[in-house]
């Protein structure tokens, strides 16, 4: 602006002040401001008061001091995860893997790239080539003669989805109507060409990874197969606390593959399951895919920008274009499968950074990677082995000459021994995201060694209230089924949930484990 004239009543969302020391002088930098005119100024609403909290503990929950991830300009759009960060995309997809027995999926592994003539008979080529990554092999001219077979000379797309993968392990052997439904789910890594102007953050990426799944049916099994994947989006959702989702129905885009009758089939398909669900949706034209109609499953953040999450979408295209078919129940009649395409928590990394926000930046205990820490009192080094060894003891429960079990348990377990007050300890703790920690000093020491207990402390979680119901839970039920050997100490402080033996500490984090707490 030229002048100070021009400058009309704001509201100051963020801003800064530099200075520039060998000229003396001050620079002031707005980073967010609305110009309105002067009676309509207000005073910050509460809830954008909870957005800019939750912005600034997400920024911290992510970012450097919790050590999640690192960006780099060798590879924009694709982020490099470091140890919590990997912790907290695994317990995702366990999460998702335990669930998948109940819903009939079966897990695959599928390649990462595939010839241009596969993108061309999945109709990618033609609609998405401008989102794909091409890639040309050693000593291919990049050429494809529609006229031959599939040569060495084409030129490759990173995939961007997993469906052509998934339709190719369908037709790779005789399909019966006994068959069907088939349920594969898939978490290989996917690349998408995103304009670098686009990218952000975690949320969008140009190489992500999808808790793919992709269900194959028959024309009668249709209604109920989408009605479970709802039913199993809203499971997860309101396990992780996010139960306040949108669902949106896109219809059919501009540029799409298919008759227009498929389209509206599909689309009234998904109109009644939607309105079978009970659930409020909005509809949102030509939002669908090229080959089929979708129900978005949207979560908003603390900016009240949407994000899609989970996807349920409906494809009759694909089976038509692979060729796929299944025997039906009369001899030598053969039909075509529907394709369902679905995701429940969409991109992992996306999910992520909005699950970060929701909690404020605290992870719940069961997939947190800091869940307990030991501050030792003292520097002696008899305190200072002690709380290594109770480390070690706690980190791995289920240890053993040998190799360990599949399921064997373990916990993320540090330890403290610097020479910081045990009050910059315990601040550190929190500020780190520890869900509890436990003190040892001299009084631990001086302990029977058959009966030396911890005395665990809260320290952060995002759903506190449930997870002290839960604790009172596992007291109580620990006290009612111990013997007199193994009672629960009582707290010996306001601030100490209970003072546990080492096998009892490891019982309550399995107990918060299979509570998703």
């Amino acid at each position: 602006m030229r002048t100070r004239w021009q400058l009309r009543p704001c509201k100051w969302h963020r801003a800064s002040l530099s200075s520039v020391g060998h000229l003396k002088t001050s620079n002031l930098r707005c980073y967010s401001c609305n110009c309105v005119p002067s009676n309509r100024i207000e005073r910050p609403t509460q809830e954008a008061d909870k957005a800019s909290t939750k912005d600034s503990r997400h920024s911290y929950a992510i970012n450097s001091p919790h050590e999640y991830y690192t960006a780099h300009s060798f590879s924009p759009g694709s982020p490099l995860f470091q140890p919590a960060g990997t912790h907290v995309l695994q317990k995702l997809r366990a999460f998702l893997r335990a669930q998948y027995p109940s819903y009939g999926f079966e897990e695959v592994l599928t390649p990462n790239m595939y010839k241009k003539s596969l993108w061309e008979t999945s109709g990618h080529w033609e609609n998405y080539k401008d989102d794909m990554f091409a890639v040309t092999g050693r000593g291919a001219q990049g050429f494809h003669d529609p006229e031959s077979e599939t040569g060495e000379d084409e030129e490759y797309g990173l995939k961007p989805m997993n469906c052509p993968g998934h339709c190719l392990l369908f037709r790779s052997r005789k399909r019966s109507y006994k068959d069907l439904p088939i349920r594969y789910a898939d978490f290989s890594s996917l690349h998408r060409n995103e304009l670098s102007g686009a990218l952000s953050g975690l949320t969008r990426l140009r190489r992500f990874h999808q808790d793919d799944g992709h269900i194959f049916c028959g024309h009668s099994q249709l209604m109920e197969e989408i009605a479970r994947s709802l039913h199993f989006v809203e499971l997860v959702y309101r396990t992780l606390g996010l139960g306040n989702y949108k669902l949106r129905l896109g219809t059919r885009p501009p540029q799409f593959i298919g008759t227009v009758d498929d389209w509206e089939t599909a689309e009234r398909h998904l109109t009644t399951a939607l309105e079978d669900s009970g659930r409020s949706y909005c509809t949102n034209p030509g939002d669908g895919a090229f080959y089929g109609p979708k129900i978005d499953i949207v979560l908003t953040d603390a900016d009240g920008k949407d994000h899609q999450t989970a996807t349920i979408q409906l494809d009759f295209q694909l089976p038509k274009r692979f060729g796929l078919e299944f025997d039906t129940s009369e001899p030598a009649v053969k039909q075509t499968p529907v394709l369902i395409h679905r995701a429940v928590l969409g991109s992992l990394e996306r999910f992520m950074a909005l699950l970060s926000e929701s909690y404020c930046g605290k992870w719940p205990c069961w997939m947190n990677p800091r869940q307990l820490i030991i501050l030792t009192i003292g520097q002696e080094q008899r305190i200072r082995r002690r709380a290594e060894e109770m480390v070690r003891q706690l980190a791995s429960p289920d240890a053993r000459p040998g190799a360990l079990a599949l399921k064997a348990r373990a916990f993320m377990v540090s330890c403290d021994n610097s020479d910081e007050s045990i009050g910059k300890k315990i601040f550190n703790a929190r500020k780190r995201g520890y869900n509890f920690y436990a003190v040892v000093g001299d009084r631990t020491l001086r302990q029977p060694p058959n009966k030396q207990t911890l005395d665990i402390s809260l320290a952060s979680h995002p759903k506190e209230q449930d997870v002290q119901e839960a604790i009172k839970t596992f007291l109580h039920t620990q006290t009612v089924q111990a013997g007199s050997e193994t009672q629960i100490e009582p707290a010996t402080s306001k601030a100490v949930i209970a003072s546990l033996t080492i096998r009892q500490c490891q019982d309550l984090l399995t107990y918060l484990d299979s509570q998703y707490l």
